[in-house]
């Protein structure tokens, strides 16, 4: 955007030179329409304007004026073009965009648009110049900046998408954080678990060993004790037996 506005300030800083210099642009259209004898018809395209330059312009004042006018038209058809597609907006500075496309095609037909307050080229003119040669061709340049002054404006009250998409994504990662903080606990707790259940299975097997030393050791005992005749019956006082 920043770049846009730029370029647009270059572009009026040339027009207000172009614009003080108004009444030798009409002098110039006024010599290269007498030398194509096309005096009759009003100054209606920038086709026009371009053939008078190329065809019919005999001195270097009148084809300097004619020249800015023409690259003036030009680099506003730049910038037209590259907003285009660098920027997408909504149907109201699309719509602007194409306004000012159809305003600057070379063919286009100029004599009935005027450039209304606060704008004063138009009444700089005669009443017969304005209403019937050159009022549209000096009104281009002035409602062509209004227009792109009209579309910085309405860009700049869009949200800023690249912004919305960086904020979208941390979002996007806020949310993930949570759901993934419980897998990444499971994840950091696994270690810990096998150690222990490695701990709770060698106690296991350790227990299982010494409860079957155990048994084998009570068994070797009596087998021991069989063996050597000093297995014994049950205790029985002295005396009478049955």
């Amino acid at each position: 955007m920043n770049e846009a506005k730029e370029a647009l300030r270059n572009i009026e800083q040339n027009y207000k030179l172009f614009q003080q210099q108004q009444f030798t642009f009409i002098g110039a259209l006024q010599h290269t329409r007498e030398n194509a004898h096309d005096t009759i018809r009003p100054v209606a395209s920038i086709n026009q304007v371009q053939s008078y330059t190329d065809h019919h312009c005999n001195n270097t004042t009148d084809r300097r004026i004619l020249t800015m006018f023409l690259n003036i038209c030009n680099d506003l058809s730049k910038l037209c073009h590259k907003l285009e597609t660098m920027h997408s907006g909504n149907s109201v500075t699309n719509g602007i965009l194409e306004r000012c496309k159809l305003l600057l095609s070379h063919s286009n037909d100029l004599s009935t648009i005027r450039a209304k307050y606060p704008h004063d080229v138009v009444n700089h003119l005669s009443c017969h110049e304005a209403r019937n040669h050159y009022g549209g061709v000096v009104s281009l340049i002035p409602i062509i900046l209004d227009c792109m002054k009209e579309w910085v404006a309405h860009m700049e009250k869009l949200p800023q998408r690249t912004l919305y998409n960086v904020s979208a994504g941390s979002a996007i990662s806020e949310k993930r954080a949570p759901q993934e903080a419980p897998a990444r606990a499971a994840t950091s707790q696994t270690p810990h678990s096998e150690h222990l259940e490695n701990q709770i299975s060698t106690s296991n097997k350790d227990n299982v060993q010494v409860q079957g030393s155990e048994r084998v050791w009570k068994k070797n005992l009596n087998d021991a004790e069989k063996h050597s005749g000093k297995h014994k019956g049950p205790w029985k006082p002295p005396g009478r037996h049955a």
